[in-house]
């Protein structure tokens, strides 16, 4: 695999100022959950790095679980508009505060079904923190309750979000050229 300084178009958001934001919406998230039970739920594997940084600004008690949906085909750019749950939540969700946690939102599809799912297993609030928005992708209108950035357009790597599953450990959002990039199956 090459270095993506070859095929790295930009850096569109830096660390700094990924971290200032993170730092506010901790602030936002802790001011609406004071003396509440919160329940963070995290959408694998793009969010993580998102949520171990949230949490550590998140002074309100909470926990944590992980669900894993796949909405794109193996090499694919762009959700097929199939989702299918690949990893369940353990704990029970009825009754609780519960906050989703996600990496971007583009066309909504794949927010949309999830949110459709814990709908259904009755919890006290639903809610959406994401960390991008590309909103001029949006095909479904879903709600966003906590919002990062709201991003252009662009093919955007980086702090969680891969490319052809690599380069997720970047501590900067970054947009490919993709006159440079070529995919590795390519």
């Amino acid at each position: 695999m090459q270095s993506y300084h070859e095929f790295l178009s930009e850096v569109l958001i830096p660390e700094q100022e990924l971290q200032e934001k993170i730092q506010q919406l901790g602030e936002e998230i802790s001011h609406d959950y004071n003396g509440q039970d919160l329940h963070l739920v995290c959408i694998l594997r793009g969010g993580v790095m998102f949520l171990t940084d949230l949490m550590r600004e998140i002074t309100v008690p909470h926990s944590i679980d992980f669900m894993a949906i796949s909405s794109y085909g193996v090499g694919d750019r762009q959700a097929s508009g199939h989702v299918r749950l690949t990893m369940d939540l353990r704990d029970d969700i009825q009754g609780r505060n519960v906050v989703l946690v996600e990496d971007i939102v583009d066309s909504g599809n794949t927010l949309a079904s999830v949110l459709g799912l814990l709908a259904t297993r009755k919890p006290a609030s639903l809610k959406v923190c994401t960390l991008l928005d590309k909103a001029e992708r949006r095909e479904t209108e879903v709600p966003l309750d906590y919002v990062g950035f709201v991003i252009p357009n662009k093919y955007v790597f980086g702090y969680g979000l891969d490319l052809d599953e690599y380069y997720r450990e970047l501590p900067f959002i970054g947009v490919v050229n993709e006159d440079r990039y070529t995919p590795p199956d390519s």
